[in-house]
């Protein structure tokens, strides 16, 4: 790569590596693979970065290798094997960027993950339908319908953690 195209991808990575590492996060979760996914996303733009620069803007190409490596990760074999019994051997502390409420983070878990990604890139990323459709590789109708079905589930798994946190009080 020219020393140019070196420079500038370097300059990108470091303007947009915060707000990726916090995409990454709202889609998975856990801070440690969403720092894993934004590196390979930034490998994996890093190695087509000069022609994918001289087509125009490049966030939302960026965008979608986070989405497919999001989606990758999800479907290794081993992530199903893995043992989650909840029990952490220590806490990491969250970063001083992470100013996402956890039961926000909780009940994102609970959505699935197309939809998850759907309303991550568009209300948390604000991002607009067309190109949350270009992330994602479908038509702007399937954003809308992902989206507004993740909400539902969104609404419902706050709701009965509202419920919940009410009733652990009145007991």
């Amino acid at each position: 790569m020219r020393s140019g195209d070196d420079a500038s991808f370097r300059e990108f990575a470091r303007d947009k590596a915060l707000p990726l590492r916090r995409t990454a996060y709202l889609l998975c979760g856990d801070w440690h693979l969403a720092e894993d996914l934004v590196q390979t996303a930034l490998i994996k733009l890093y190695r087509v970065w000069p022609k994918v620069r001289r087509k125009g803007p490049v966030d939302n190409y960026t965008r979608q290798i986070l989405m497919r490596c999001w989606l990758d990760e999800r479907r290794r074999p081993w992530r199903s094997r893995e043992n989650r019994d909840g029990v952490v051997p220590e806490e990491p502390a969250a970063p001083a960027e992470a100013d996402i409420s956890d039961s926000l983070l909780r009940a994102l878990a609970e959505v699935p993950p197309k939809q998850r990604a759907a309303v991550v890139l568009r209300y948390c990323a604000d991002l607009p339908v067309a190109e949350v459709a270009v992330a994602l590789r479908c038509s702007e109708g399937t954003v809308r319908s992902q989206a507004a079905r993740g909400l539902d589930v969104l609404r419902a798994a706050l709701q009965r953690q509202h419920d919940e946190a009410v009733s652990g009080r009145s007991a």
